[in-house]
């Protein structure tokens, strides 16, 4: 096998990416973006490889969430504040629930590319360049606007290095203690509409009182101030990606220093093309978009490529099919997998396959449809003796209205309100905290269930 180059991909078929009209611009761009220091580190991505390694086992599980595309102009504190706030909440519920460890990674910090299902929009007859992200163009329709700009790398690093300084100073600087989280989840109860969800809270806070109790608190205690919190994104923009790809000297490999764990998308994953062969050469945690029609040849090559040694926590497999399609796919790549002996770590991106057009217009995702993705995930594995690994979520904590349905009952009707997303529907924070919940409650069946088995 020859040996991998972060340039290698230039060699092989690439799709979904943009065609930039100025080599000499983007060539520019890309020889600054290499000098800039690398994002992410090769020690955290260890870190995470090995936490991930524990979700495969059971021993811990992933919640990965946030934006469907991160945009310039909604940059700011508050939003990366309050989206890290409910994945702390969430976080809390879902510790509960599994009684493991929760492994918190973030949509966030580099997503900025999108993939998009056709190259062009037409709008009152005008047809132009679909928006890919603003990493890529920017969303106004004009042909302007949607010229792929090189630059644009530049502000999308420049917000990634922002986003994660203030990531860290939150995991670290007390605003992440668990006593905090844990009263602004009791908020949340408290609501008439949130009832079901109080007995819950009630347990949870008379843990943390019995914590107390024992003399085990926030001051004496500093992994109860402290959180482990990690950025991921997919690696569609492989120019950047391969600007900010830096050689580990511990470990001689190749770091893609954009993010802790990239992912590959359902439109990206061909075997032979350019973004498999760009993930198979790095040493990070690496995601991959398994829907409706992955078969069971290409999976068997793409685990080969993509994760060569087999190391536990290297390959996420991120399944994603739609509400009520799950037990006809998902079972089949599971025996796939089996057969192969391959080491994966099995997640549940429920946002994806269950994307509607509201009577109104608007792309809309139904919240019973996410839960119900979720239930049939957990059931599947529940019958195969494997393993759920986590859930993966589109979700802001920003009291947007998205998507249809949760407690507070967003409508189609509503969605006009407050909808922001300039590309796919996210959940609002009530919303992402509820489904918390309810996912909680399907780890607490499935542990009873494997509880059972061991002592059966």
């Amino acid at each position: 096998m020859s040996e991998w180059k972060k340039s290698n991909w230039r060699n092989k078929p690439r799709v979904q990416m943009p065609d930039y009209t100025d080599p000499t611009k983007l060539h520019a761009v890309e020889s600054k973006l290499s000098n800039y220091p690398p994002l992410v580190f090769a020690g955290e991505a260890r870190k995470l490889k090995a936490s991930l390694a524990a979700a495969s086992r059971g021993e811990a599980f992933l919640l990965q969430g946030g934006d469907c595309a991160e945009s310039f102009d909604q940059f700011s504190a508050d939003g990366i504040r309050d989206t890290f706030k409910v994945m702390l909440q969430m976080a809390m519920v879902l510790t509960f629930g599994a009684k493991v460890p929760v492994v918190k990674v973030g949509r966030m910090a580099g997503q900025f590319a999108k993939p998009r299902s056709a190259a062009t929009e037409t709008v009152d007859g005008v047809e132009l360049p679909s928006y890919r992200g603003d990493i890529i163009n920017d969303l106004d329709f004009t042909p302007e606007a949607r010229i792929p700009n090189p630059d644009k790398m530049l502000q999308a690093y420049t917000q990634s290095a922002a986003t994660l300084n203030l990531l860290r100073a939150f995991s670290t600087g007390g605003y992440a203690d668990v006593h905090q989280v844990h009263q602004w989840t009791l908020g949340f109860t408290e609501s008439e509409k949130a009832a079901q969800y109080r007995d819950m809270a009630t347990r949870i806070s008379d843990a943390l009182d019995f914590l107390k109790a024992a003399g085990v608190d926030s001051a004496r205690a500093h992994t109860l101030q402290t959180v482990d919190f990690y950025t991921s994104h997919e690696s569609l923009l492989l120019e950047y990606e391969e600007a900010l790809t830096r050689l580990d000297s511990t470990s001689g490999k190749w770091l893609a220093g954009s993010g802790h764990m990239i992912w590959i998308g359902d439109r990206t994953r061909q075997p032979d093309g350019a973004h498999v062969d760009f993930a198979s050469g790095v040493i990070n945690p690496v995601g991959l978009k398994c829907g409706p029609t992955t078969t069971a040849e290409d999976l068997k090559v793409l685990m080969g490529k993509l994760n060569p040694e087999n190391e536990e926590g290297k390959l996420t497999l991120i399944a994603r099919f739609g509400a009520g399609k799950v037990a006809e796919h998902l079972p089949r790549l599971i025996e796939t997998v089996k057969s192969e002996g391959a080491n994966v770590t099995w997640v549940c991106d429920a946002m994806h396959g269950n994307t509607i057009k509201s009577a109104t217009g608007y792309k809309t995702r139904p919240f019973q449809s996410v839960l119900g993705e979720v239930q049939e995930f957990f059931a599947v594995h529940k019958s195969e003796g494997t393993i759920p690994g986590g859930v993966h979520f589109e979700m802001t904590g920003f009291d947007v209205t998205e998507c249809t349905g949760g407690v507070w009952e967003v409508t189609e009707e509503n969605l006009s309100d407050r909808y922001h997303t300039a590309c796919d529907p996210r959940l609002n924070a009530s919303q992402s905290l509820e489904l918390a919940f309810l996912v909680a409650e399907e780890l607490v069946k499935f542990r009873q269930n494997m509880d059972l088995a061991a002592h059966g």
